[in-house]
């Protein structure tokens, strides 16, 4: 039987969520451009547009949003936990552990009103951890605000954020709910395909998400930024990395052998906002040299910005602490890990691969030999 390594190129199961064209450089959520979603619409439309099919009215984005207001307080239970794990007990661990906690009330089968929930405690869970690290009181979600708007609102001690940083960071979020079958993605359908409850599929893809390879170049980008400094610094930086034959953090892709289009649409998004942090004006600059020296270093690969790259530049801008990028990535996902959770219990099959053994063969013993 032939075999695979890392499964890629193998097809897993067919979807009507999304598109991922690394060819072509497209992103389509359920037949729209996820570019356009994430400059033009809100983080409540496009997550209704994933897990109900369509866009949705006035009256169908007023019932979501009332939902998103009713579910983001912490039971007080959970809270406990939350506040008893060790200081050192990462951010990761602590949104599995949360999730574990709240998988109580979410039976099999999954529900849109479990995705819902799920979704709208997620930064409630992260507010809340970083405000006890920080000896905070934690704040209590804002009725008042969107979805985007009451996090910065939680991580900020209660302060109201500005319109262009709520655009920028919904941006962010839109551009990176979902992205086909990615390894946190697939964890979650398995899971799902055994008929567990959502609550354990999203606390195995959190886990996947936990490892660097998948949830945690956004801050090893920032590093990379904050190491260049200024704009002097770039080339000869770049040079150096690029003359040890180390890799550049936030260019090239697995998937993507064109520019990615997230990276195109957050910033597109970040270059049109009134006030921008000199960060963003540094991560232009690394941009563009960057993309020009891979070129001269690596003819012919293609290796362009990735999301990775521009989140960092985004979440940077918006004053998300760098230890919280790879758990908003995560509440960003939560959408686009429901929505496959959702399809994959509506069309469920149990995912049980194969492998091939490679291993040594026992001696022949006459006890199992039917020849003899």
């Amino acid at each position: 039987m032939a075999s695979t390594q890392g499964l890629e190129g193998v097809v897993a199961a067919e979807t009507d969520l999304s598109l991922v064209d690394g060819q072509k450089g497209y992103l389509v959520y359920r037949g729209h451009w996820a570019r356009d979603l994430a400059t033009t619409y809100t983080f409540e439309e496009v997550a209704h547009l994933l897990w109900y099919g369509y866009l949705p009215s006035e009256a169908d984005l007023e019932a979501l949003r009332a939902e998103f207001i009713q579910n983001r307080t912490l039971p007080e239970y959970v809270a406990k936990i939350i506040d008893e794990l060790p200081a050192d007990f990462d951010m990761m661990s602590v949104l599995r552990t949360a999730v574990s906690a709240l998988g109580v009330d979410s039976p099999w089968p999954p529900t849109q009103a479990q995705a819902i929930r799920f979704t709208a405690i997620m930064p409630t869970i992260i507010a809340h951890r970083y405000a006890r690290l920080q000896n905070r009181t934690p704040v209590k979600p804002n009725p008042d605000l969107s979805h985007t708007a009451n996090y910065l609102y939680m991580l900020n001690d209660g302060k109201v954020p500005s319109d262009n940083h709520v655009r920028a960071l919904e941006a962010y979020l839109i551009i990176t709910m979902e992205h086909g079958m990615n390894a946190s993605t697939f964890t979650a359908r398995v899971v799902t395909s055994t008929q567990s409850d959502m609550a354990s599929a999203l606390a195995g893809a959190i886990g996947t998400m936990k490892g660097p390879l998948h949830g945690g170049a956004p801050s090893e980008v920032m590093t990379m930024l904050e190491e260049i400094g200024s704009p002097e610094n770039i080339e000869p930086w770049l040079r150096k990395e690029l003359d040890e034959g180390k890799r550049l953090m936030g260019f090239g892709h697995r998937v993507y052998k064109t520019r990615d289009p997230r990276a195109v649409a957050l910033r597109a998004v970040v270059e049109q906002m009134e006030q921008r942090d000199e960060w963003f004006d540094l991560s232009v600059m690394v941009e563009d040299a960057a993309v020009r020296l891979l070129q001269e270093y690596k003819p012919g690969r293609n290796l362009y910005a990735n999301v990775e790259y521009w989140a960092a530049a985004v979440l940077r801008t918006v004053q998300i602490p760098k230890e919280l990028y790879t758990p908003t990535f995560t509440a960003s996902r939560t959408v686009g890990w429901t929505a496959n959770i959702l399809e994959q219990a509506a069309h469920n099959r149990l995912i049980r691969p194969q492998s091939t053994y490679v291993g040594p063969m026992p001696e022949e013993s006459g006890v199992y030999n039917t020849t003899k």
